[in-house]
Order: structure tokens, then C-alpha cells, then sequence
């Protein structure tokens, strides 16, 4: 199985969301997500990996602010506040939710 980025962003353009699932397999969704200047999203309830394609800006997580840019990896634990900010018009990302809900066991 192959995403390709230029698949992902044609998909997401003709959406209505700022996010389109791309692919499903037990708890593992993989998405693309570009949102349009203001990061809207709430506390999932799954852990979340983030694979930075294009922009710069400012992930905060759990009230740590990290600067971050493309090729960078970034992690959300489920249930936990996260939002990019001061990101780019170009920013889109991809985005991995995975595991049980509430979150991996440590």
C-alpha cells in the first residue's frame, strides 16, 4: 500500500474538511491535514503522530510551545491539549492516530 503526497493533497483539496482520512487497518488512521490559518482541533482520544511536509510554525502540547518544520516528527498523547500555531499558509502535515483509546500503556 502506497500514499502519495501528491494523491493526499488532491484528495484534501476536494474536501470541505481541513483533514481527509487516507487510510484505515484496525486502530490505525492515516490522514493529511492542512488547516486554513487557525488550528482548530480538540484532544483525540487516541495517540497521534504528526510528520511534518511543509510550513514552520509552533506545536504546543500539554503547555510546551516547540518550534517545528518540514521533516520534523512531532507526538500528541491521546487526551491531551495540542494545536499547532504561527504556522505557515503552506503547513500541512500528516497525521497517524493509533492504538486503544485513552492511549498506549506506558
Amino acid at each position: 500500500m502506497k500514499i502519495s503526497l501528491t494523491t493526499a493533497i488532491e484528495k484534501l483539496k476536494n474536501h470541505s474538511e481541513d483533514s481527509i482520512n487516507l487510510f484505515v487497518h484496525g486502530t490505525l488512521n492515516i490522514k493529511v491535514y492542512q488547516p486554513d490559518q487557525i488550528d482548530l482541533q480538540h484532544p483525540h482520544e487516541q495517540d497521534e503522530v504528526y510528520v511534518i511536509i511543509s510550513g514552520k510554525g509552533i506545536f504546543f502540547c500539554d503547555g510546551i510551545r516547540e518550534t517545528f518544520a518540514p521533516g520534523d516528527v512531532l507526538f500528541a498523547p491521546a487526551g491531551i491539549v495540542h494545536r499547532f500555531e504561527d504556522f505557515d499558509n503552506d503547513f500541512s502535515t500528516w497525521v497517524i492516530f493509533y492504538g486503544p483509546r485513552g492511549g498506549e500503556e506506558v
